[in-house]
């Protein structure tokens, strides 16, 4: 018997593109220079204009939990060990905007205090915004978070600090590590990846199996009896639930290697969800905090809802007991509860386009979703389901 009891269980929080600069870093008291440098829009408070046109006006300045909204009850609710979101901006003053890029992200340095209402634990930082403003702006985002508390995953002032995984110590010795990686396919340049001795990104070579049993065995190594292990991934498009077979195959061997959640990321919406040897993957968790709202287009993924994903683990084995999500609605730049008719929409959604993994999921009495898999049922992945 080890000091943690056989029947502990984990619940990790897990969260698609939390997206905090641009307009939203506008409606704080210390907001970033407003000017952009995109083809169409010009000054960042543009989509703060075009938010309030579709769905009320904002009082500004908001208050650091103003963002999180509603999911601040449902994560005291879910009573989660650990909270993970995937932080796809910059935190930085840095003028240096990377001229290769249409689009930049970024949140003024005193603004970080919005993690810190969240109690957010670990910022995946792989992405494809975290260098917008040149690696002058991602040394700044790490010292930025290094004094204000989240730890960070997948970016590091060189590659071995990249590479590393955040480690969220839990009572009874347990812990949650969370490693993370990036691949070229969500839009990440070649030339952020992080070099022995030059900051940057943990850039996969590509998404074959050999580099996924690479990072697993990684992972598997560094824990020890009662930790989870999860591997949090900004791979692929940002449009429809097609999920390539390269990314089936390397979520699997991540799994086979001793890996405990596959947290896929850099999809607007949510994609399908699988149950792989008793382990969740999630090939794409959506955005979860954006400044999206009044733009057009894509209407049909309904990008304006998002998700909180939280499985609970079986500490001993690492093995999925539960998968329970939470809908969400993103308006006036604010996390609400999705209504019943968008849970609903959600959960048939959710449960179509993973039907061919074998997945099931079902709308609760309390408009939250239950996810459970059925490898028997799985059927053909390629065509993936539309």
């Amino acid at each position: 018997m080890t000091q943690w009891d056989r029947g502990d269980r984990i619940t990790v929080s897990l969260t698609g593109d939390v997206m905090t600069g641009r307009g939203v870093d506008q409606l704080f008291t210390h907001a970033s220079a407003p000017r952009l440098f995109e083809p169409f829009v010009r000054d960042a408070r543009e989509y703060v204009a075009l938010a309030e046109r579709k769905n009320g006006p904002i009082a500004r300045p908001i208050a650091y939990d103003y963002i999180w909204g509603d999911a601040l009850g449902e994560w005291r609710a879910s009573a989660a060990d650990a909270r993970i979101i995937n932080l796809e901006t910059s935190i930085t003053t840095s003028p240096d905007h990377d001229r290769g890029k249409e689009i930049h992200y970024r949140m003024h340095p005193a603004n970080v205090a919005c993690l810190r209402a969240a109690s957010i634990d670990v910022c995946v930082l792989a992405n494809n915004h975290v260098l917008d403003w040149g690696r002058a702006g991602l040394e700044e985002t790490l010292d930025t978070l290094e004094r204000s508390g989240p730890r960070v995953a997948g970016v590091g002032r060189d590659r071995a600090s990249a590479e590393a995984p955040a480690i969220i110590g839990l009572p009874g010795g347990r812990r949650v590590l969370v490693y993370a990686c990036g691949s070229e396919d969500s839009g990440i340049p070649r030339t952020w990846a992080a070099g022995d001795r030059r900051p940057g990104v943990n850039l996969v070579p590509d998404l074959s199996p050999g580099t996924a049993r690479t990072l697993g065995a990684r992972a598997a190594h560094g824990k020890r009896p009662g930790d989870i292990a999860v591997v949090s991934v900004h791979w692929g498009s940002n449009w429809g639930y097609d999920v390539p077979p390269s990314h089936v195959a390397f979520a699997h061997a991540l799994v086979d290697a001793g890996v405990d959640v596959v947290h896929g990321h850099s999809s607007h919406h949510a994609r399908p969800i699988e149950i792989y040897r008793d382990r969740v993957v999630l090939y794409g968790c959506g955005d979860f905090i954006n400044d999206y709202e009044g733009i057009e287009g894509y209407e049909q993924y309904r990008g304006d809802l998002s998700l909180i994903y939280l499985p609970t683990l079986d500490a001993r084995t690492g093995a999925l007991v539960s998968l329970r999500l939470v809908p969400m609605r993103i308006a006036r730049m604010r996390l609400q509860r999705a209504s019943p008719s968008e849970a609903a929409w959600l959960g048939e959604t959710l449960g179509r386009v993973s039907a061919p993994f074998g997945t099931r999921v079902t709308l609760d009495p309390d408009h939250r979703l239950s996810v459970t898999g059925n490898p028997a049922a799985r059927g053909p992945i390629e065509p993936a389901a539309r």
